[in-house]
């Protein structure tokens, strides 16, 4: 097999070393054979918090295990417990209850009016996964048809339209757009697809998915003194934040680790203080609160 990234992150680590494989939204295609044959022989044990992810040979979780030999590999869904007061997980819940009208949350919107999902809301993974995993299927195969020349079109056109909403750009076009947005809002909202709301700046971004993520937190039951996530690619909390945002109402500390990717679009004026700059993760030890680094910053303690 052809070396690449993941080949040289399992040779790195050798056969002592551990990866466990924690699906989110962009990769739940590596749990769903899973999924069927936990499904196949009647209604499965209830998701829980954390399941063990289980592969047969020739899915794609197996391709991705052989490829980080010869570190040993296993997969949990839909979190992780660290420890016994650190839970991570991906995030992608979150997009159930997001507030802002990104694409995800509109898939979501009228996925849960099509399953008919209970008007209380989601109280398991099950009712996540419900609404959820229709509509990441979709993207999936979506994905698969369309070639990189047409995804980088596609992808341009996504981060100039939130540049015309956010103000990123100041001319007519996108004022116009910007002025229209809220009529938008305010048509979803009343298809039933929302709550939504108009605001698209930085801290309503911030703080939209972090009210998101507790509620999945609180609806899962997740008595966790630490929450690490991802997914809003916003990392958090640095040292400027409001450190009263990154606390759910029960006293869980919420920590994103940010963004695995660089677009120059969200980084604003100065990239090397942006949230959203490639390079975060999060470091748990035995006996100590999980810290939030950046690998790539120049300037950076030794995480060790």
């Amino acid at each position: 097999m052809a070396r690449g990234p993941l080949s040289e992150i399992g040779a790195a680590l050798g056969p002592a070393g551990q990866v466990v494989v924690l699906s989110g939204n962009h990769d739940h295609h590596l749990v769903e054979a899973w999924m069927a044959r936990r499904a196949a022989d009647g209604p499965p044990a209830a998701l829980g918090t954390q399941a063990t992810v289980d592969w047969r040979a020739g899915e794609p979780l197996s391709l991705v295990a052989e490829m980080l030999a010869p570190a040993q590999v296993s997969g949990a869904y839909p979190g992780l417990w660290l420890r016994d007061d650190v839970y991570a997980t991906h995030g992608h819940y979150l997009d159930l209850h997001l507030t802002v009208p990104s694409l995800e949350r509109l898939g979501a919107g009228v996925m849960r009016r099509v399953v008919a999902l209970n008007p209380e809301g989601p109280r398991s993974a099950e009712d996540y996964e419900t609404v959820l995993t229709p509509l990441y299927a979709w993207v999936h195969a979506i994905a698969q048809l369309a070639d990189a020349d047409r995804s980088r079109v596609l992808h341009g056109g996504s981060v100039r339209g939130w540049q015309a909403l956010t103000g990123a750009r100041r001319r007519v076009r996108g004022s116009a757009i910007a002025a229209g947005f809220p009529v938008l809002v305010g048509a979803l909202n009343r298809a039933g697809l929302g709550p939504l709301r108009a605001e698209l700046s930085g801290p309503e971004l911030r703080r939209a998915g972090l009210r998101a993520l507790e509620e999945v937190v609180s609806r899962l039951g997740i008595r966790a003194a630490h929450v690490i996530f991802g997914h809003t690619h916003r990392a958090g909390p640095l040292p400027a934040n409001d450190a009263a945002e990154w606390r759910t109402a029960a006293g869980a500390q919420l920590v994103n680790s940010g963004s695995w990717v660089q677009e120059p679009a969200f980084l604003g004026p100065d990239p090397s203080q942006s949230p959203y700059r490639p390079g975060f993760c999060v470091i748990v030890e035995d006996d100590a609160p999980p810290r939030l680094v950046n690998l790539l910053d120049r300037s950076r303690p030794d995480p060790a």
